[in-house]
C-alpha cells in the first residue's frame, strides 16, 4: 500500500476512493488528520494531509514523527511526500513538478528522530542519498507515460518557516547549491529512513523564491492558488498512474 502525504496545493485526494478514515494514537502524539484509506487504480492507498484538514498545521509545528509513525504502523511499502516550493533555479518557472534527489536541512528545534530515549541506543542512520532511488524511478516512468514534464534532479532547501525566506537568504541558498526551498521536507525524509520506509518527493513550484523572477520585489500570493491547483491535477495523474501500474505488485523498495 502506498501513502501520500498531501501539503500546500493537496489537503485532499480527489482520485482516492475512500473506503474508510481511521484516527490513530501513537506514542509521539496525535498526527495531522485521520488517515484516509481507499483505492486510487483498483489499487490500495492512504492519504494524510501534512497541515490537517483545514490547513491549521504551519510547517514547524506539524508532528512529523507521529504522522510517519502512524503510516508505518499501517505497513505502507512506500511514502509520496507532495509540498509546494519556491524555486531557485533559473530554470524552474511556478507549476513545474520538480522531483527532487537531495536535500540541505536549515531547520532547527524539531523533533527529527525516533531515537532519542533516555534508555535509547544512540542510533545512525545512513543518509547519503535521501530518496529512495527506485521510488522516484517510479514517479519519473509515470509522469513519461503520461507525457507530463517533469524536472529531475535538484537539491530541495528545507527551511524553519512558517515565514518566507528573504532575498539575501534565497542567495545563500542558492551558494549553498540549492534549486528549490520549502519548509516541510525536513525531517519527515529522515523519519521515514529511520523507520525504513522507501520515501520520496513530487514538489510542485509555486512561485519564484524571493528576488527571482517575478518575485524580484515580493511574493505575489494572489497568484499562487491557481498555479497550484493546475500542477496538483497533473501530480495526482502521476500517482494515479505509478499506483495503478503493472510495476504496483512490486515492493515500492525495488527497482523497476
Amino acid at each position: 500500500m502506498l501513502a501520500i502525504i498531501g501539503g500546500s496545493g493537496l489537503t485532499t485526494l480527489a482520485n482516492l476512493d475512500v473506503s474508510r478514515r481511521e484516527v490513530v494514537r501513537t506514542p509521539y502524539g496525535e498526527p495531522s488528520g485521520a488517515l484516509v484509506f481507499g483505492q486510487i487504480a483498483g489499487q490500495p492507498a492512504v492519504f494524510l494531509p501534512r497541515h490537517g484538514y483545514g490547513h491549521t498545521i504551519p510547517p514547524h509545528m506539524v508532528n512529523y514523527r507521529a504522522n510517519l509513525w502512524a503510516l508505518h504502523h499501517h505497513q505502507v511499502q512506500g511514502i509520496i511526500s507532495v509540498a509546494s516550493v519556491g524555486g531557485i533555479r533559473g530554470d524552474l518557472e511556478p507549476g513545474d513538478i520538480v522531483v527532487p534527489h537531495q536535500i540541505i536541512d536549515y531547520t532547527w528545534g524539531r523533533k527529527s528522530t525516533f531515537f532519542d530515549g533516555v534508555s535509547t541506543p544512540v542510533t545512525h542512520v545512513d543518509f547519503t542519498e535521501p530518496y529512495d532511488a527506485s521510488l522516484r524511478e517510479r514517479i519519473e516512468r509515470a509522469a513519461a507515460l503520461l507525457g507530463i514534464d517533469i524536472k529531475v534532479g535538484s537539491v530541495y532547501a528545507a527551511t524553519q518557516g512558517p515565514r518566507l525566506e528573504t532575498a539575501a537568504e534565497i542567495n545563500k541558498l542558492e551558494r549553498d547549491g540549492a534549486d528549490l526551498v520549502g519548509m516541510t521536507g525536513m525531517p519527515e525524509a529522515v523519519l521515514a529512513r529511520e523507520l525504513g520506509v522507501p520515501y520520496a518527493a513530487i514538489n510542485v513550484v509555486a512561485n519564484h523564491a524571493a528576488g527571482r523572477g517575478d518575485s524580484l520585489n515580493g511574493i505575489h500570493f494572489e497568484s499562487l492558488e491557481q498555479v497550484l491547483q493546475e500542477a496538483m491535477g497533473r501530480v495526482r495523474s502521476i500517482i494515479e498512474k505509478l499506483v495503478g501500474s503493472p510495476d504496483a505488485c512490486r515492493p515500492f523498495g525495488m527497482s523497476v
